[in-house]
């Protein structure tokens, strides 16, 4: 993992958010008898017409994630050491996750999640250069059919390499138009043309995450979608150089995760570099369940206890 001068921490790793009728401007006029809204003006023996189904809604019900609920996820890369996909098996990650949400019920109402790399940075340049390599569709639905089965969200993490985050989240649109996936976008793995994983700390502009947030927010608004988790990871203040760009998209809960890995004083002293002039952006924060990465593991009512509250924790 690569090591973090300043901090002393390390980031995540990849392991080897109408008008109404009659309002001004819109007059309510009746309609005429017979006119075209009116029974009389459909053809004898046609069907009336079918009524709006009611939008989709979040695993839990509802239509917002973010305020009103902790988000408690699993954080990996299927086949490594991390926790969600240590063991290559969906129906394990998420009686896992269930379990350890649960231990954040004191504090509010839980949603557990997956937060599945997607996209993951490599030592090799790969076909097309990029020095990140895509998992397939198929482990992607397995980890859905099992959000699904759970009520759980999924949020797809992204590590792109030397390539941009929109191109790599959209080749996943598929799954982007279910009410339960979200998103989240890892700089760390954000490289220049120069610089290789592992060895260089990664960074993004504002215009390639506000990228990803607009073509998001579009497909809230045009599917009627319930609001999406867009998670944007940091634990160095040189990982998103200009973050007060950053737009706040509707239909987005957008998310600024410390990810940040060391002793408790040095993770708390990150999260509070991190978080401070936050705002607008909902908190998260991340617990390395390694004992190498994090020396003692800050329990609930510990991470409940930070200032700002975080809304999400993940474990990796």
């Amino acid at each position: 993992m690569l090591a973090a001068a300043v901090l002393a921490v390390g980031g995540c790793g990849n392991s080897s958010g109408s008008g109404k009728a009659g309002s001004a401007g819109h007059p309510t006029t009746a309609a005429a008898p017979g006119g075209p809204g009116s029974p009389a003006a459909r053809p004898a023996g046609s069907p009336a017409p079918s009524p709006t189904p009611p939008p989709p809604e979040l695993p839990g019900g509802g239509r917002t994630v973010l305020p009103g609920h902790i988000v408690v996820a699993y954080y990996g890369i299927v086949g490594t050491s991390n926790i969600l996909g240590q063991t290559n098996n969906p129906e394990a990650d998420a009686a896992g996750v269930e379990q350890q949400a649960a231990a954040y019920h004191p504090f509010g109402r839980v949603q557990p999640a997956f937060e599945l790399v997607t996209t993951v940075a490599s030592a090799s340049a790969g076909a097309d250069g990029s020095y990140s390599s895509a998992v397939d569709f198929a482990l992607v639905q397995r980890y859905l059919d099992a959000a699904h089965r759970h009520k759980l969200l999924l949020v797809l993490d992204f590590q792109p390499g030397r390539a941009e985050f929109l191109p790599q989240v959209k080749r996943y649109e598929r799954f982007l138009n279910d009410p339960s996936v979200g998103v989240a976008l890892d700089p760390e793995w954000k490289l220049t043309t120069q610089q290789l994983p592992n060895q260089t700390l990664g960074s993004s502009s504002a215009a390639s995450i506000n990228a990803v947030s607009s073509y998001l927010s579009a497909l809230v608004t045009a599917r009627r979608l319930p609001q999406k988790l867009f998670v944007v990871h940091e634990f160095r203040l040189t990982e998103l150089p200009d973050r007060q760009n950053v737009a706040i998209r509707a239909g987005l809960a957008t998310v600024l995760q410390m990810d940040g890995l060391g002793p408790v004083s040095v993770k708390t002293d990150s999260y509070r570099q991190v978080t401070a002039n936050a705002a607008p952006f909902h908190v998260g924060f991340k617990v390395f369940l390694r004992r190498v990465d994090d020396p003692e593991l800050l329990t609930p009512t510990q991470v409940m206890a930070l200032h700002p509250r975080p809304e999400f924790i993940s474990y990796q």
